[in-house]
């Protein structure tokens, strides 16, 4: 599983079940919340202040162990 920037909250956290614990311990604790589900990870990232691309490249490298 690859992810990108431009993929949906909503739809990462059904894909795998690290994605959620990943964003949570990325400073992104509202996943939760209804208006987060369709909100793409750069709109999340751009909002809480997170460099999207380094989390990006983090979550990828992580999955590319487990899968």
């Amino acid at each position: 599983m690859q992810i990108s920037k431009d993929m949906l909250i909503g739809d990462l956290i059904k894909k795998h079940e690290l994605i959620a614990p990943m964003l949570m311990h990325a400073g992104m604790h509202c996943i939760g919340c209804p208006s987060s589900q369709m909100e793409s990870l750069e709109e999340a990232c751009m909002v809480h202040g997170i460099d999207c691309d380094i989390l990006v490249s983090n979550m990828n490298e992580i999955l590319a162990t487990v899968d």
